[in-house]
């Protein structure tokens, strides 16, 4: 369906109701489909009793020998409770569910992964963590999704440090490996050096916390970053921050080692002379005024990716002087997305069994994604690829495995060339199928 990009808001609201009818229509977007062939009574023997109980015995002897004999190797768990999803909030498990289905059908079709959405009504963290620890033999890993700050650091940290397989918040890593990647063509568009600018975080939530931490790990002065939550901005004065710093670590840390000319103030103040703003807070407009976008730096970048509405609606932010702007949404131009990573991130940690998923491996990954869209040619309304050029999505794969075995996060050691054939072969199969059951019609096209 077309939207109005001269009208943002018409185009959302049309958007809005043609979703609610087609998840209506189609009863939701995932469903479990044979890998296996299914011809008569023989196969049932095989895939179920009496054969299946010789699976069953090899996996006794060998435990290790469940990667082969099972979809373990290829399936993860999305676990969310939906304390905070995104735009949203605090909606509740059977609310959140149309997302963790959502997160499943980009997984499939673009990473070639089995993911199953599983929504979660726990009472507090430490019930979060077992329910996740308990969930470890029958998945090759785990995404956390939409968990509420501060509670989704201490899980995050909790699981990684307790699970043999690979456990990530996307809010977190996965919104910091994409704004890591369209910073580092904004500013080659803008011909601006990482090293020397000037970044302001609007909202220091779970996803911008991770943003100030890749960040700070690529090159990226935490002095020149001015950070502003819903009390103002980051510095050593914030007295309410610091008496809360053993439950607020990662807030606390960014007032101790950022804002080095101790700005005071709020959106506004962080601003001022910024060359970067990274707004990842609540739904807009309005959160970002164009005022105060036009106190910017010359040739000024603007990431307002709030979902659904982004903090400033993109045509404001250019008429307000910003050079590049970007948002969340794929119906925009420079959607920054945590789609355009995680399918990739998790094919290339299943496929060489990594342990865990790291900031190196994130890295890795948002360096791929940038390099893939300077091959193809960048432009200030296309920093990034889309999700429509899914040949991304293989080498950030492979990228990521890499980076894994660079990591000795994994036994593996395979080529590059070996790495990339087989997450090529694994989401153009995925890809196929999904146009299959279109194409033949089990999957009908929507009425109009």
């Amino acid at each position: 369906m077309a939207t109005n990009r001269g009208d943002p808001k018409s185009g959302a609201d049309a958007l809005a109701k043609e979703a609610v009818r087609l998840h209506a229509y189609y009863r939701g977007k995932v469903q479990i489909a044979p890998r296996c062939p299914v011809r008569d009574l023989r196969d049932f023997s095989l895939w179920y009793t009496p054969g299946v109980a010789s699976s069953c015995r090899a996996i006794v002897a060998e435990p290790e020998r469940v990667w082969e004999q099972t979809n373990r190797g290829n399936a993860i768990a999305i676990v969310s409770d939906a304390s905070r999803v995104l735009g949203l909030g605090n909606i509740g498990p059977e609310a959140g569910l149309p997302v963790m289905e959502g997160k499943s059908l980009l997984f499939k079709v673009l990473g070639g992964v089995d993911a199953t959405p599983l929504c979660v009504r726990v009472r507090d963290e430490d019930e979060l963590i077992r329910t996740v620890e308990i969930l470890e033999p029958s998945f090759g890993g785990v995404n956390l999704e939409d968990i509420a700050s501060p509670r989704c650091f201490r899980v995050l940290d909790a699981l990684r440090e307790r699970m043999n397989i690979p456990v990530w918040h996307d809010d977190q890593q996965g919104t910091a490996t994409v704004l890591l990647a369209a910073l580092t063509n904004a500013l080659r568009i803008v011909g601006k050096r990482f090293d020397a600018v000037r970044i302001a975080l609007v909202g220091v939530g779970a996803a911008n916390v991770a943003v100030y931490r890749l960040l700070t790990s690529c090159g990226i002065d935490p002095a020149s970053i001015v950070a502003c939550d819903t009390g103002g901005t980051l510095h050593r004065g914030r007295q309410d921050l610091e008496q809360r710093k053993e439950e607020l670590t990662d807030k606390w840390r960014i007032c101790c080692d950022s804002n080095a000319d101790g700005v005071v103030g709020g959106i506004a103040e962080a601003l001022r002379g910024a060359d970067v703003c990274i707004a990842l807070s609540t739904p807009g407009p309005g959160i970002v005024r164009p005022e105060w976008v036009k106190e910017m730096a010359a040739d000024a970048i603007v990431f307002a990716c709030a979902n659904p509405v982004p903090e400033i609606w993109p045509s404001e932010a250019r008429e307000a002087g910003a050079r590049i702007v970007a948002s969340g949404r794929c119906d925009l131009p420079n959607q920054v997305n945590n789609s355009l990573a995680f399918p990739g991130i998790f094919r290339g940690a299943l496929d060489v069994r990594a342990r865990k998923i790291n900031d190196r491996m994130a890295i890795a990954a948002a360096h791929e994604l940038a390099a893939f869209a300077r091959e193809r040619g960048l432009r200030e309304d296309a920093i990034l690829p889309t999700m429509e050029e899914w040949q991304v999505y293989p080498r950030i794969a492979t990228a990521t495995a890499l980076a894994a075995q660079d990591e000795a996060l994994t036994e593996s050691s395979r080529t590059r060339e070996s790495l990339l054939d087989e997450a090529t072969k694994k989401i153009r199969a995925a890809r196929d199928h999904a146009e299959a059951l279109v194409s033949s019609g089990i999957i009908p096209l929507p009425p109009p």
